[in-house]
């Protein structure tokens, strides 16, 4: 079958890259043709003989009349990201088949029997890069194609809709085939707005082995880790440097970073360039221990088998973190205070509890797919 994909736009997060990744495998795995729907994060400069004009008239009035303007300032704005994503863009590119869209205007019915929205945070206003009806597959409200969400989420428990978007959405998703999320939050959310039963799934980045990820940075080559204590922090604060101080001193390991500024505007265009995937994927296989505040960072530590601490993002949203690990039995794993992760350091992990319940819950995942993918057949 012809299957697209739609999630947030495939920037430089890791884990948006990874389950973009791990869903187009799982579906291609299944025999299906599968192309990502994915928004260009680059400016249209358009042709030649159109910006020239604009060039020379942009040049008169930077220097002949003094005006403080950039002359390719569209030039600028594609050569920013375009340079951020040096590491990541090949990643991409090579295992991901993706559609371009700006508005949706040039996605076609024919090209689709089935439409899957998720996951990560499609269902969050302020992520999505369209309107929120279209994250409900808006664009496609009249089309004959089966839809399903899988393991979309919302992100965060508190409900950010406005009153014309949650019957908007309502209306749009009473026209699934099939509902799952990916937290236990979002399914009481889905029947308290929108009237939906939806079930509760895991992330697609979930569903695929430790060994699949394995296979990606030894076929890049990547290096081994420089140090052995994985430190991925999304939001720098001073407690969460003393965190990592107390594990690094407490376990008698070597502290180590994957990651860049990328989001930070204000940053030296050197800082923001985002590391190869693949390098990310590796200092998990190295770590001995891990420290992070990112959602995804806390997926695949779970993947490797590796004791971690996650320390509670609220600026990002906690229901994806709570929903996790209450999964696993891991509750214990978050902290939001110093005391807390200094206790959670020595407390050990149970993984062959953790993997047995990893594996009902891929079989739970893997059905849910299955199940809806063969009933269009």
């Amino acid at each position: 079958m012809k299957i697209g994909v739609l999630t947030l736009p495939l920037h430089n997060n890791f884990g948006g890259i990874l389950q973009a990744y791990a869903l187009q495998k799982v579906l291609k795995d299944f025999g299906h043709n599968v192309v990502l729907i994915d928004k260009s994060r680059y400016v249209s400069l358009g042709p030649w003989y159109k910006r020239y004009p604009i060039y020379i008239k942009r040049g008169i009035n930077r220097y002949i009349l003094g005006k403080d303007i950039i002359v390719k300032a569209d030039v600028e704005q594609n050569r920013v990201p375009k340079t951020i994503a040096k590491y990541t863009e090949p990643f991409v590119e090579k295992y991901i088949k993706r559609v371009y869209t700006k508005d949706f205007s040039n996605i076609r019915e024919q090209n689709f029997d089935v439409l899957i929205v998720g996951s990560d945070q499609v269902w969050r206003p302020k992520y999505f890069f369209s309107r929120i009806e279209n994250a409900y597959l808006e664009f496609a409200k009249d089309w004959d194609v089966r839809r399903i969400a899988y393991a979309a989420s919302f992100g965060t428990e508190e409900w950010e809709y406005t009153e014309e978007q949650t019957n908007n959405c309502a209306a749009l998703l009473n026209k699934f085939n099939a509902v799952s999320v990916r937290e236990s939050s979002a399914v009481q959310i889905c029947n308290d707005n929108f009237g939906i039963k939806a079930e509760h799934v895991l992330d697609p980045t979930m569903l695929l082995s430790k060994g699949d990820y394995i296979k990606l940075f030894k076929d890049y080559n990547t290096a081994q880790s420089d140090g052995n204590l994985f430190c991925y922090i999304l939001d720098e604060g001073e407690e969460k440097k003393s965190i990592i101080d107390c594990a690094a001193k407490e376990k008698g390991l070597k502290p180590f970073y994957v990651n860049s500024r990328y989001e930070d505007l204000e940053a030296p265009l050197e800082e923001r360039i985002q590391q190869p995937a693949e390098k990310w994927l590796r200092a998990f296989y190295d770590a001995e221990f891990i420290i992070t505040d990112s959602f995804h960072a806390c997926v695949f530590s779970i993947i490797f088998n590796k004791p971690f601490i996650v320390y509670g993002n609220r600026k990002r949203g906690l229901a994806r973190f709570n929903s996790l690990l209450s999964i696993f039995g891991l509750e214990e794993r978050i902290a939001s205070t110093k005391e807390e992760a200094t206790k959670a350091i020595s407390e050990p992990i149970d993984w062959e509890k953790v993997n047995e319940i990893h594996r009902q819950w891929k079989e739970k995942s893997f059905s849910f797919l299955n199940h809806n993918l063969k009933q269009q057949q």
